[in-house]
C-alpha cells in the first residue's frame, strides 16, 4: 500500500499560525514543526504547569514568535495572525480537562467554542491563511458506550462539558466551512484523536503525570476509575496524522476538507488499570497504585475511535503501540528526572517516530 507521509519540503519555509503551543501537545507540534524547517508563530496562554513540556525543552528558541494571549481576546488575536501571515493554521488551545469543564463550565465554553469563533473570523480577515486544522477530541461524540468504534459522520454530543464544547467547536468549524471557507478557497478540516501519552505531561488529574508525580515522591497512586477503557496512544501518532493531513488541505482541498479520526488499534483501547500495572512495572522503585474510593462527577468508561477512513484515504496508521508508546513515555520522564536535555532528547524520539514511519 502506498503510504502518505510527512514531507519535510512541504513544511520547509511555511508560515504556521499554532495556537495552544505552550500546551502538552502543542509544545510536541512546536518542535516538531520547527525540525520541519517551519516558521512556527506560538499563540496561546503562558504554559498551564509548572513544570511544562513547553519551558523544559526550551522549545521558545524555535519559534518565529512567541505570543502569549488569550484566544478569547479577539483584537489581539487578529493582529497577531495578520502580523504572521500564515499559509497554514493549526488551532490546538482549549480548556481541555474533564473535571475542571465541571468547575468552570462558563470559561470551558468561552475558549472552546467562542475561541473557535474568535480564531475562524481572524482567519476571514487573513487573506493568506490556505488551509486550517481544527483540534477537537473524540469526545466530542454523543458517546452511548458501546463496544464499536465512532465514525466521523456519528452524532456530535457530550455528558460533560468539555465534551459538549468540543461538539459544538465541530458544529461551528461545520458552519464556517459551508458558509465562508469553501467559498473563500479556505481548506477547513477538523481532527480527532484518542487519549494520548507521552512525556511532558504535567496537567492535574491526567493519569500519566498523576502516576509521575506519585512515584518521585514515592507515594502510591490513586486511581478513580480502573476499569475505565480509554483508546491509548502516543501523542506522535495523531501528530503524525495531523501534518499529513494538512499536507493535503493544501494539495487537495476539495478532497481532505472535512472531519477525521485519529485513534489508536483496536488492541490498544485499555482499561486504565493495564496503563498504570505497565508504568507500575516500568518505573520500579517500589512504585504502587490503590483504588481512589471517593464519588467524582462522571467520566465515560468506554470511548473508542473507527479510523478506517485515515487509514484508507491518508494510508495513515499508528506505529507504537501502547506497550511501546508506554515505554518511550517512562523514558522520557526518566531522563527529565536525571535533568538530561530534554530538547535533544524529545527531537531523538520524534526522529525515531518519524524514521518508523518511512520503513512501515
Amino acid at each position: 500500500m502506498e503510504s502518505m507521509v510527512i514531507d519535510p519540503a512541504f513544511w520547509n519555509g511555511k508560515n504556521v499560525f499554532l495556537t495552544g503551543h505552550t500546551g502538552f501537545k502543542g509544545s510536541w507540534m512546536s518542535l516538531w514543526l520547527s525540525e520541519l524547517g517551519a516558521h512556527v508563530t506560538g499563540y496561546a496562554l503562558p504554559p498551564p504547569t509548572e513544570p511544562s513540556m513547553f519551558q523544559v525543552t526550551k522549545i521558545e528558541s524555535a519559534l518565529v514568535n512567541n505570543i502569549h494571549a488569550d484566544i478569547i481576546d479577539a483584537n489581539t488575536l487578529v493582529s497577531a495572525m495578520h502580523d504572521s501571515e500564515p499559509d497554514i493554521v493549526i488551532h490546538m488551545a482549549a480548556q481541555s480537562l474533564v473535571r475542571e469543564s465541571y468547575i468552570e463550565p462558563a470559561r470551558t465554553f468561552s475558549t472552546n467554542v467562542m475561541g473557535t469563533v474568535n480564531l475562524f473570523e481572524a482567519i476571514r480577515k487573513t487573506p493568506s491563511v490556505k488551509a486550517v486544522l481544527n483540534i477537537t477530541s473524540d469526545k466530542c461524540y454523543d458517546n452511548k458506550e458501546w463496544v464499536w468504534g465512532y465514525r466521523e459522520n456519528d452524532a456530535m454530543g457530550g455528558h460533560d462539558p468539555y465534551s459538549s464544547s468540543k461538539g459544538c467547536a465541530e458544529l461551528v468549524s461545520s458552519a464556517y466551512r459551508r458558509s465562508f471557507f469553501q467559498k473563500a478557497g479556505i481548506a477547513l478540516a477538523t481532527a480527532r484523536a484518542g487519549n494520548v501519552i507521552g512525556g511532558g505531561d504535567w496537567a492535574e488529574d491526567r493519569i500519566i503525570p498523576d502516576a509521575i508525580r506519585a512515584f518521585i515522591a514515592k507515594k502510591p497512586l490513586t486511581v478513580r476509575n480502573p476499569l475505565a477503557i480509554r483508546p491509548w496512544q502516543h501523542v506522535l501518532e495523531p501528530l503524525c496524522g495531523y501534518l499529513i493531513l494538512c499536507q493535503q488541505l493544501i494539495n487537495r482541498p476539495d478532497d481532505f476538507a472535512r472531519g477525521w479520526n485519529f485513534g489508536p488499534n483496536s488492541d490498544d483501547a485499555k482499561p486504565v488499570s493495564y496503563l498504570v500495572d505497565c508504568m507500575v512495572n516500568s518505573w520500579g522503585d517500589h512504585a504502587s497504585w490503590q483504588l481512589d474510593e471517593q464519588n467524582h462527577p462522571h467520566e465515560a468508561n468506554y470511548l473508542k475511535l473507527e479510523c478506517s477512513r485515515a487509514n484508507t484515504d491518508l494510508k495513515w496508521r499508528p506505529i507504537w503501540g501502547i506497550d511501546y508508546a508506554l515505554s518511550k513515555t517512562v523514558s522520557w520522564y526518566r531522563h527529565w528526572n536525571e535533568k538530561k536535555d530534554m530538547y535533544r532528547f524529545t527531537v531523538n524520539q520524534i526522529d525515531e517516530y518519524q524514521q518508523a514511519q518511512l520503513n512501515r
